[in-house]
């Protein structure tokens, strides 16, 4: 009544506040081989993908700023994985065409990311 909530709302809230508990990563974990281990020594290394946020967040204003017929190949090619074959097929020219489109646009991506890292 005081936060002016219904009170479906605050019953849901406090089921979810249920969901959590925290303790030290220090805590020690009884009944492993070892005797005692600490909570920390379960949890996971970092994960390796997560430095390519990084990338992505500084690619994508550079792929939104190719023009359309560059962005639909880079889609085609790493989205829909479709081959240069396919690729030449939809534009109307050739496969090695497409290979030197490809080259370009990766090129020109690769330098904006080599600037802007």
């Amino acid at each position: 009544e005081l936060m002016c909530l219904p009170e479906d709302e605050v019953v849901e809230a406090r089921l979810a506040s249920n969901g959590y508990t925290s303790a030290s990563l220090d805590a020690a974990i009884s009944g492993s081989e070892d005797g005692e281990a600490a909570l920390a020594d379960f949890i996971g290394n970092e994960d390796a993908a997560l430095g390519l946020v990084e990338d992505f967040h500084a690619l994508a204003p550079m792929v939104a700023a190719l023009d359309e017929r560059d962005r639909r190949i880079i889609h085609w090619r790493f989205v829909e994985e479709l081959t240069q074959a396919q690729i030449g097929e939809r534009l109307g020219v050739s496969q090695m065409h497409v290979s030197r489109l490809i080259s370009r646009l990766l090129t020109r991506l690769r330098e904006g990311m080599l600037t802007t890292g």
